[in-house]
């Protein structure tokens, strides 16, 4: 049965998705989001992106569909670039299947189209990465045509790329006989939506990171939704100013000073709980290798920077979960990637763990942190996008989103 939170868009319209098709001996065109990272070997690190779409595909050859496959990696601007080829893709999805992929050479032109036109059932062709083709990132028709020419069925199962105004993902429904959602895009909309529809509460929203201009949107947005903010990041340090801490040599967005005064005066009108850093772990540098402190908020020396979260910010904010029934998380609460400055990302990823909330966590950075910090299993919802979470936590749709709507 069609899962009902995937709401109708303000015009009216309704949105299929794959099971509304009848897509028995068709060609049926899928674009994903294989975009996984390789080391220096082309051997693919982590696969999980890959994993996220197996139930879309396998329905489809299920239902005898010729499945045709398509998505990026990397940035490669439009240039054929050797080490962003697909085929690594193309060998783990087949152990996944269990059946052969075939790796095309292109993504379009007459020898792709001769490929998929001796198609039988239940073949499966893995189309090379879409931006080797300036076309695919312009939104040009005349590449969306080149890829709609190949399909009977058009299923956008890319939440990960749905906020981009790319050729596979918006100008190609344009052009297809139909157009429908697959099974994880349409599960990246209900978790999210229905966490803000009718949540339990309180609801939690958690929003780390570099920037305070990358988030504003959102924060704005969620302000109409949550009953507590919890803030980190480099992004806490515009807010720490704004109250008259002194944050040494931190990075500090002076522009967004108002913008950050503004967000907690509308927090306090509306009786939302906003919690800021009181510790951080600062460095004399912005190295691995540099001298590392813990102090308050109001210690931090003059040529010092804060670069995660210290200690009792952890444990307050762990207290601030205690009885969260919804938690929205995006965004790391320091420089993770550095060891010495993970400790505060990884407790915060604990706190969510051990929480009894549902708990969807964006991805991007998040996604990493919590995969290293070991407690994926216990998180109720991760999401396969950084970009396109945000953007529904800034309340848009997504372009994506809104052509499948259109058609």
């Amino acid at each position: 049965q069609r899962q009902m939170c995937i709401r109708d868009s303000p015009k009216g319209d309704f949105m299929k998705n794959i099971k509304d098709i009848d897509i028995s001996g068709k060609r049926v065109f899928i674009r994903v989001d294989f975009n996984v990272p390789l080391d220096v070997h082309q051997n693919i690190s982590d696969d999980s992106r890959i994993r996220a779409v197996l139930g879309t595909l396998e329905y489809a050859l299920d239902h005898n569909a010729k499945l045709i496959i398509a998505s990026h990696i990397g940035r490669p601007s439009g240039k054929i670039v050797p080490e962003l080829s697909l085929f690594p893709v193309a060998k783990r999805l087949g152990r996944f299947l269990k059946k052969d992929v075939i790796m095309a050479k292109d993504c379009i032109g007459s020898d792709v189209k001769t490929l998929v036109d001796q198609m039988k059932p239940g073949n499966i062709v893995l189309l090379e990465n879409l931006r080797f083709h300036p076309g695919e990132q312009k939104n040009e028709d005349s590449f969306a045509k080149g890829l709609a020419e190949l399909c009977d069925v058009y299923i956008n199962d890319a939440f990960a790329v749905s906020h981009r105004i790319n050729a596979s993902v918006v100008a190609i429904t344009k052009f297809v006989p139909v157009s429908a959602a697959g099974f994880l895009l349409q599960k990246e909309l209900c978790y999210f939506e229905n966490a803000l529809a009718d949540p339990k509460r309180p609801l939690v929203a958690i929003v780390g990171g570099a920037k305070v201009s990358s988030k504003i949107g959102a924060l704005e947005n969620m302000l109409h939704y949550v009953d507590k903010f919890i803030i980190g990041g480099a992004m806490a340090n515009t807010f720490l100013k704004s109250i008259g801490y002194d944050l040494g040599k931190s990075k500090v967005e002076m522009d967004l000073i108002k913008v950050a005064t503004s967000v907690m005066k509308k927090a306090i009108k509306r009786g939302i709980k906003f919690y800021l850093p009181v510790d951080a772990v600062v460095a004399s540098k912005f190295d691995a290798e540099a001298e590392i402190k813990i102090v308050t908020i109001q210690e931090i020396p003059e040529k010092w920077m804060a670069l995660d979260i210290g200690p009792a910010t952890s444990l307050l904010y762990s207290q601030a979960l205690y009885d969260a029934k919804t938690i929205i998380w995006n965004g790391p609460m320091g420089v993770f990637e550095m060891d010495a400055f993970s400790r505060g990302t990884f407790a915060m990823a604990r706190s969510v763990a051990d929480s009894y909330a549902l708990s969807i966590v964006g991805g991007g950075d998040t996604d990493v942190a919590i995969h290293k910090s070991g407690e994926t299993d216990r998180i109720t919802y991760i999401s396969t996008g950084g970009g396109a979470f945000l953007a529904l936590m800034e309340g848009k749709t997504l372009p994506a989103v809104a052509a499948l709507y259109d058609t």
